[in-house]
Protein backbone atom coordinates (compact mmCIF):
# COMPACT_ATOMS: atom_id res chain seq x y z
CA UNK A 1 0.00 0.00 0.00
CA UNK A 2 1.34 3.43 -0.85
CA UNK A 3 2.08 5.50 2.24
CA UNK A 4 0.73 8.67 0.66
CA UNK A 5 -2.62 7.21 -0.40
CA UNK A 6 -5.53 9.49 0.46
CA UNK A 7 -8.90 8.39 -0.83
CA UNK A 8 -10.21 11.93 -0.24
CA UNK A 9 -8.02 13.33 -3.02
CA UNK A 10 -9.48 11.34 -5.92
CA UNK A 11 -11.81 13.95 -7.32
CA UNK A 12 -13.55 11.69 -9.83
CA UNK A 13 -14.44 9.07 -7.20
CA UNK A 14 -15.52 11.68 -4.70
CA UNK A 15 -17.74 13.66 -7.06
CA UNK A 16 -19.37 10.53 -8.46
CA UNK A 17 -20.07 9.33 -4.93
CA UNK A 18 -21.50 12.68 -3.78
CA UNK A 19 -23.75 12.98 -6.82
CA UNK A 20 -25.04 9.39 -6.85
CA UNK A 21 -25.58 8.80 -3.12
CA UNK A 22 -27.70 10.51 -0.48
CA UNK A 23 -25.15 10.58 2.37
CA UNK A 24 -24.81 14.37 2.42
CA UNK A 25 -28.59 14.81 2.61
CA UNK A 26 -28.98 12.24 5.39
CA UNK A 27 -26.06 13.64 7.41
CA UNK A 28 -27.61 17.12 7.21
CA UNK A 29 -30.90 15.71 8.52
CA UNK A 30 -29.11 13.92 11.35
CA UNK A 31 -27.20 17.10 12.21
CA UNK A 32 -30.44 19.11 12.29
CA UNK A 33 -31.68 16.91 15.14
CA UNK A 34 -28.87 18.27 17.32
CA UNK A 35 -30.35 21.78 17.21
CA UNK A 36 -32.99 20.62 19.68
CA UNK A 37 -30.27 19.82 22.24
CA UNK A 38 -28.24 23.04 22.18
CA UNK A 39 -28.90 26.37 23.85
CA UNK A 40 -26.97 29.12 22.03
CA UNK A 41 -26.13 32.32 23.88
CA UNK A 42 -25.29 35.81 22.60
CA UNK A 43 -23.78 37.05 20.45
CA UNK A 44 -24.29 34.12 18.02
CA UNK A 45 -24.97 30.46 17.44
CA UNK A 46 -21.54 28.97 16.74
CA UNK A 47 -21.07 25.95 14.43
CA UNK A 48 -17.87 24.27 13.22
CA UNK A 49 -17.79 21.89 10.25
CA UNK A 50 -14.66 19.77 10.64
CA UNK A 51 -14.29 18.82 7.00
CA UNK A 52 -16.81 20.74 4.95
CA UNK A 53 -16.12 18.90 1.68
CA UNK A 54 -18.11 20.34 -1.22
CA UNK A 55 -20.42 22.26 1.14
CA UNK A 56 -23.55 20.19 0.51
CA UNK A 57 -24.10 19.36 4.19
CA UNK A 58 -23.29 22.91 5.29
CA UNK A 59 -25.60 24.60 2.80
CA UNK A 60 -28.48 22.30 3.73
CA UNK A 61 -27.83 22.79 7.44
CA UNK A 62 -27.72 26.57 7.03
CA UNK A 63 -31.21 26.44 5.56
CA UNK A 64 -32.41 24.48 8.59
CA UNK A 65 -30.74 26.92 10.99
CA UNK A 66 -32.38 29.85 9.23
CA UNK A 67 -35.80 28.25 9.51
CA UNK A 68 -35.27 27.70 13.26
CA UNK A 69 -33.37 30.90 14.10
CA UNK A 70 -34.53 33.36 11.47
CA UNK A 71 -32.88 36.47 12.93
CA UNK A 72 -30.15 34.96 15.12
CA UNK A 73 -26.55 35.84 14.18
CA UNK A 74 -24.64 32.75 13.01
CA UNK A 75 -20.90 32.19 13.26
CA UNK A 76 -19.92 29.37 10.92
CA UNK A 77 -16.36 28.05 10.71
CA UNK A 78 -15.32 25.32 8.31
CA UNK A 79 -12.11 23.39 7.72
CA UNK A 80 -11.17 22.02 4.30
CA UNK A 81 -7.77 21.30 2.81
CA UNK A 82 -8.98 20.67 -0.76
CA UNK A 83 -8.91 23.71 -3.03
CA UNK A 84 -11.62 22.33 -5.29
CA UNK A 85 -13.88 21.55 -2.33
CA UNK A 86 -13.51 25.00 -0.84
CA UNK A 87 -14.41 26.51 -4.22
CA UNK A 88 -17.52 24.33 -4.40
CA UNK A 89 -18.44 25.26 -0.84
CA UNK A 90 -18.11 29.01 -1.40
CA UNK A 91 -20.08 28.72 -4.65
CA UNK A 92 -23.06 27.55 -2.53
CA UNK A 93 -22.88 30.48 -0.12
CA UNK A 94 -24.31 33.54 -2.00
CA UNK A 95 -27.89 32.38 -1.46
CA UNK A 96 -27.15 31.76 2.23
CA UNK A 97 -25.86 35.31 2.72
CA UNK A 98 -28.96 36.62 0.94
CA UNK A 99 -31.47 34.63 3.00
CA UNK A 100 -29.68 35.01 6.34
CA UNK A 101 -27.79 38.34 6.34
CA UNK A 102 -26.62 37.86 9.94
CA UNK A 103 -24.04 35.25 8.94
CA UNK A 104 -20.29 35.22 9.45
CA UNK A 105 -18.44 32.47 7.58
CA UNK A 106 -14.78 31.61 8.21
CA UNK A 107 -13.09 28.94 6.09
CA UNK A 108 -9.60 27.61 6.70
CA UNK A 109 -7.14 24.90 5.68
CA UNK A 110 -5.57 24.67 9.14
CA UNK A 111 -5.22 21.22 10.82
CA UNK A 112 -7.75 20.02 13.38
CA UNK A 113 -5.60 21.09 16.34
CA UNK A 114 -5.67 24.71 15.14
CA UNK A 115 -8.66 25.16 12.84
CA UNK A 116 -11.37 25.86 15.45
CA UNK A 117 -9.31 28.77 16.78
CA UNK A 118 -8.22 29.96 13.29
CA UNK A 119 -4.71 30.13 14.62
CA UNK A 120 -1.51 28.65 13.20
CA UNK A 121 1.19 27.02 15.28
CA UNK A 122 3.58 29.30 17.16
CA UNK A 123 5.97 31.00 14.78
CA UNK A 124 4.03 29.93 11.67
CA UNK A 125 2.86 32.56 9.20
CA UNK A 126 -0.84 32.74 8.42
CA UNK A 127 -2.61 34.47 5.54
CA UNK A 128 -5.78 36.20 6.75
CA UNK A 129 -8.32 37.61 4.28
CA UNK A 130 -11.43 39.44 5.48
CA UNK A 131 -14.13 40.16 2.91
CA UNK A 132 -17.06 42.44 3.66
CA UNK A 133 -19.53 41.54 0.92
CA UNK A 134 -21.19 44.59 -0.60
CA UNK A 135 -24.64 44.77 -2.14
CA UNK A 136 -27.91 43.09 -1.25
CA UNK A 137 -28.45 40.32 -3.81
CA UNK A 138 -27.10 36.81 -4.24
CA UNK A 139 -25.66 37.91 -7.59
CA UNK A 140 -23.66 40.65 -5.84
CA UNK A 141 -22.25 38.18 -3.34
CA UNK A 142 -21.53 35.56 -5.99
CA UNK A 143 -19.43 37.98 -8.00
CA UNK A 144 -17.29 38.97 -5.01
CA UNK A 145 -16.84 35.36 -3.87
CA UNK A 146 -15.84 34.38 -7.39
CA UNK A 147 -13.18 37.06 -7.29
CA UNK A 148 -11.52 35.09 -4.48
CA UNK A 149 -10.70 32.15 -6.75
CA UNK A 150 -7.28 33.52 -7.73
CA UNK A 151 -6.47 34.16 -4.07
CA UNK A 152 -7.46 30.61 -3.15
CA UNK A 153 -5.46 29.11 -6.01
CA UNK A 154 -2.40 30.91 -4.66
CA UNK A 155 -2.83 30.11 -0.97
CA UNK A 156 -4.83 26.86 -0.78
CA UNK A 157 -1.98 24.63 -1.94
CA UNK A 158 -0.86 21.46 -0.20
CA UNK A 159 2.34 19.47 0.21
CA UNK A 160 3.08 15.94 1.34
CA UNK A 161 4.51 15.66 4.85
CA UNK A 162 6.96 12.77 4.70
CA UNK A 163 7.07 12.50 8.49
CA UNK A 164 3.32 12.19 9.09
CA UNK A 165 2.36 10.75 5.70
CA UNK A 166 -0.48 13.23 5.16
CA UNK A 167 -1.12 16.30 3.06
CA UNK A 168 -0.68 19.61 4.86
CA UNK A 169 -1.30 23.18 3.71
CA UNK A 170 1.69 25.01 2.29
CA UNK A 171 0.29 28.26 3.64
CA UNK A 172 -2.13 28.29 6.58
CA UNK A 173 -4.98 30.48 5.36
CA UNK A 174 -8.23 31.92 6.70
CA UNK A 175 -10.98 33.66 4.74
CA UNK A 176 -13.69 35.48 6.69
CA UNK A 177 -16.85 36.60 4.90
CA UNK A 178 -19.83 38.61 6.07
CA UNK A 179 -22.22 41.23 4.69
CA UNK A 180 -20.93 44.79 4.92
CA UNK A 181 -24.40 46.14 5.69
CA UNK A 182 -24.44 43.91 8.81
CA UNK A 183 -20.95 44.85 9.97
CA UNK A 184 -22.15 46.85 12.99
CA UNK A 185 -24.54 44.11 14.11
CA UNK A 186 -21.91 41.38 13.75
CA UNK A 187 -19.00 43.25 15.32
CA UNK A 188 -18.79 40.85 18.29
CA UNK A 189 -19.14 37.80 16.03
CA UNK A 190 -16.50 38.47 13.36
CA UNK A 191 -13.24 36.71 14.33
CA UNK A 192 -10.05 38.79 14.51
CA UNK A 193 -6.66 37.48 13.49
CA UNK A 194 -4.92 35.95 16.49
CA UNK A 195 -7.93 36.50 18.73
CA UNK A 196 -10.56 34.09 17.39
CA UNK A 197 -12.61 32.17 19.95
CA UNK A 198 -13.86 28.62 19.49
CA UNK A 199 -16.52 27.80 22.14
CA UNK A 200 -18.77 26.17 19.56
CA UNK A 201 -22.36 25.19 20.29
CA UNK A 202 -22.14 22.43 17.72
CA UNK A 203 -19.33 20.64 15.89
CA UNK A 204 -19.77 18.17 13.04
CA UNK A 205 -17.06 15.56 12.50
CA UNK A 206 -18.40 13.53 9.57
CA UNK A 207 -15.89 11.07 8.08
CA UNK A 208 -12.99 13.20 9.35
CA UNK A 209 -10.33 10.48 9.18
CA UNK A 210 -9.21 7.44 7.25
CA UNK A 211 -10.93 4.26 8.44
CA UNK A 212 -7.68 2.32 8.70
CA UNK A 213 -5.91 4.96 10.78
CA UNK A 214 -4.99 3.95 14.31
CA UNK A 215 -7.76 4.56 16.83
CA UNK A 216 -5.37 6.52 19.02
CA UNK A 217 -4.53 8.77 16.06
CA UNK A 218 -8.22 9.44 15.34
CA UNK A 219 -8.84 10.29 18.97
CA UNK A 220 -5.77 12.39 19.74
CA UNK A 221 -5.33 14.21 16.44
CA UNK A 222 -8.96 14.78 15.47
CA UNK A 223 -11.66 14.18 18.06
CA UNK A 224 -9.90 15.43 21.21
CA UNK A 225 -9.02 18.85 19.68
CA UNK A 226 -12.57 19.19 18.36
CA UNK A 227 -14.00 18.36 21.79
CA UNK A 228 -11.78 21.04 23.34
CA UNK A 229 -13.27 23.53 20.86
CA UNK A 230 -16.75 23.13 22.33
CA UNK A 231 -18.29 25.75 24.56
CA UNK A 232 -20.06 24.72 27.76
CA UNK A 233 -23.16 22.79 26.71
CA UNK A 234 -21.75 22.33 23.21
CA UNK A 235 -22.12 19.05 21.34
CA UNK A 236 -19.83 17.26 18.92
CA UNK A 237 -21.62 14.95 16.50
CA UNK A 238 -19.30 12.31 15.09
CA UNK A 239 -20.20 10.17 12.09
CA UNK A 240 -18.32 7.43 10.27
CA UNK A 241 -19.02 4.44 8.04
CA UNK A 242 -20.12 1.28 9.85
CA UNK A 243 -20.27 -1.44 7.18
CA UNK A 244 -22.60 -4.42 7.48
CA UNK A 245 -24.40 -3.37 4.30
CA UNK A 246 -24.74 -4.42 0.63
CA UNK A 247 -21.83 -2.14 -0.27
CA UNK A 248 -19.51 -4.22 1.90
CA UNK A 249 -20.89 -7.36 0.27
CA UNK A 250 -19.69 -6.06 -3.10
CA UNK A 251 -16.23 -5.37 -1.73
CA UNK A 252 -15.95 -8.76 -0.05
CA UNK A 253 -16.93 -10.62 -3.20
CA UNK A 254 -13.75 -9.25 -4.75
CA UNK A 255 -11.59 -9.17 -1.59
CA UNK A 256 -13.13 -11.78 0.78
CA UNK A 257 -11.08 -10.76 3.83
CA UNK A 258 -11.64 -7.03 3.43
CA UNK A 259 -13.33 -5.21 6.33
CA UNK A 260 -12.13 -1.69 7.10
CA UNK A 261 -15.03 -1.02 9.49
CA UNK A 262 -13.31 -2.36 12.57
CA UNK A 263 -13.36 0.61 14.96
CA UNK A 264 -16.66 0.74 16.86
CA UNK A 265 -17.89 4.07 18.12
CA UNK A 266 -17.49 2.92 21.75
CA UNK A 267 -13.79 2.23 21.22
CA UNK A 268 -13.37 5.62 19.57
CA UNK A 269 -15.05 7.43 22.45
CA UNK A 270 -12.97 5.55 25.01
CA UNK A 271 -9.80 6.54 23.15
CA UNK A 272 -10.98 10.16 22.95
CA UNK A 273 -11.59 10.22 26.69
CA UNK A 274 -8.06 8.91 27.23
CA UNK A 275 -6.61 11.49 24.81
CA UNK A 276 -8.28 14.32 26.74
CA UNK A 277 -6.53 13.23 29.92
CA UNK A 278 -7.59 15.10 33.06
CA UNK A 279 -10.00 17.22 31.02
CA UNK A 280 -12.13 14.16 30.20
CA UNK A 281 -14.21 14.69 33.36
CA UNK A 282 -15.60 17.83 31.77
CA UNK A 283 -17.23 15.84 28.96
CA UNK A 284 -19.94 13.24 28.46
CA UNK A 285 -19.18 10.57 25.85
CA UNK A 286 -22.43 9.14 24.51
CA UNK A 287 -22.25 6.24 22.03
CA UNK A 288 -26.06 6.41 21.73
CA UNK A 289 -28.25 3.30 21.51
CA UNK A 290 -28.21 1.57 18.15
CA UNK A 291 -31.65 2.82 17.13
CA UNK A 292 -30.35 6.41 17.43
CA UNK A 293 -26.73 5.91 16.43
CA UNK A 294 -27.16 3.88 13.25
CA UNK A 295 -28.65 5.25 10.04
CA UNK A 296 -28.45 4.44 6.36
CA UNK A 297 -28.26 6.26 3.09
CA UNK A 298 -28.78 5.04 -0.46
CA UNK A 299 -27.45 5.20 -3.96
CA UNK A 300 -29.89 7.07 -6.20
CA UNK A 301 -31.44 4.95 -8.94
CA UNK A 302 -34.39 5.40 -11.26
CA UNK A 303 -37.63 3.56 -10.43
CA UNK A 304 -37.36 -0.11 -11.45
CA UNK A 305 -33.76 0.43 -12.56
CA UNK A 306 -32.64 -2.45 -10.32
CA UNK A 307 -34.90 -5.49 -10.18
CA UNK A 308 -34.25 -8.97 -8.83
CA UNK A 309 -33.21 -11.45 -11.52
CA UNK A 310 -32.77 -8.63 -14.03
CA UNK A 311 -29.44 -9.11 -15.80
CA UNK A 312 -29.88 -5.91 -17.79
CA UNK A 313 -28.70 -3.49 -15.14
CA UNK A 314 -26.96 -0.71 -17.03
CA UNK A 315 -23.19 -0.50 -17.00
CA UNK A 316 -23.33 3.09 -15.75
CA UNK A 317 -25.36 1.97 -12.73
CA UNK A 318 -22.95 -0.87 -12.04
CA UNK A 319 -19.96 1.47 -12.26
CA UNK A 320 -21.62 4.01 -9.95
CA UNK A 321 -22.39 1.27 -7.41
CA UNK A 322 -18.87 -0.15 -7.63
CA UNK A 323 -17.37 3.31 -7.24
CA UNK A 324 -19.53 4.10 -4.21
CA UNK A 325 -18.85 0.77 -2.50
CA UNK A 326 -15.08 0.96 -2.97
CA UNK A 327 -14.97 4.66 -2.14
CA UNK A 328 -16.70 4.13 1.20
CA UNK A 329 -14.46 1.13 1.93
CA UNK A 330 -11.47 3.32 1.01
CA UNK A 331 -9.84 0.81 -1.34
CA UNK A 332 -6.50 1.99 -2.75
CA UNK A 333 -6.15 2.80 -6.43
CA UNK A 334 -3.58 0.06 -7.01
CA UNK A 335 -5.94 -2.69 -5.85
CA UNK A 336 -8.82 -1.16 -7.76
CA UNK A 337 -6.82 -1.12 -10.98
CA UNK A 338 -5.89 -4.76 -10.53
CA UNK A 339 -9.48 -5.82 -9.76
CA UNK A 340 -10.82 -4.00 -12.82
CA UNK A 341 -8.67 -5.90 -15.30
CA UNK A 342 -11.48 -8.46 -15.62
CA UNK A 343 -15.28 -8.36 -15.44
CA UNK A 344 -15.38 -9.99 -12.00
CA UNK A 345 -16.04 -6.70 -10.24
CA UNK A 346 -19.04 -5.93 -12.46
CA UNK A 347 -20.42 -9.44 -11.93
CA UNK A 348 -20.05 -9.06 -8.17
CA UNK A 349 -21.76 -5.67 -8.22
CA UNK A 350 -24.62 -6.95 -10.37
CA UNK A 351 -25.15 -9.96 -8.10
CA UNK A 352 -25.46 -7.83 -4.96
CA UNK A 353 -27.77 -5.29 -6.61
CA UNK A 354 -30.02 -8.09 -7.84
CA UNK A 355 -30.04 -9.69 -4.40
CA UNK A 356 -31.15 -6.55 -2.57
CA UNK A 357 -32.87 -4.57 -5.32
CA UNK A 358 -30.95 -1.48 -4.15
CA UNK A 359 -27.63 -0.32 -2.74
CA UNK A 360 -27.38 1.25 0.68
CA UNK A 361 -24.74 2.07 3.26
CA UNK A 362 -24.69 2.18 7.05
CA UNK A 363 -23.19 5.01 9.13
CA UNK A 364 -22.94 5.23 12.89
CA UNK A 365 -22.99 8.36 15.02
CA UNK A 366 -22.04 9.38 18.54
CA UNK A 367 -22.07 12.56 20.63
CA UNK A 368 -19.53 14.25 22.89
CA UNK A 369 -20.96 16.97 25.15
CA UNK A 370 -18.97 19.51 27.14
CA UNK A 371 -20.44 19.96 30.62
CA UNK A 372 -18.08 22.49 32.17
Amino acid sequence: MKEDFRFYDNRQKYLMFVNTCSEKWVVAQRLAQELQAINPSPPALRFFDAGVGDGTVLSRFLRVMHSRYERLPLYIAAKEISLEDIRLTLDKMPDRFFEHPETVLAVTNLPYANAPWLKARAGQRIVWREVALEGSTAADFERQIHELHHFMAEHWRTRFNEKSGVLVPETPTVIVLYRKDCRFLLDQVIPREGKAVADFDLVLASQPFRLRAETSFKASRVLAPLARALGVGGRLLGIHSAGGDPALEIVQKVWPQEDPFTCHRRELLAATSEALGEDAVRFTFDPLPDHQALFRYDMHTLPDEIEAQDTRIGTSTLLAAWNAATYVAQIEDERLAEAMTSSTYLDATREVLQKHGALWFNDESYVVTRNS
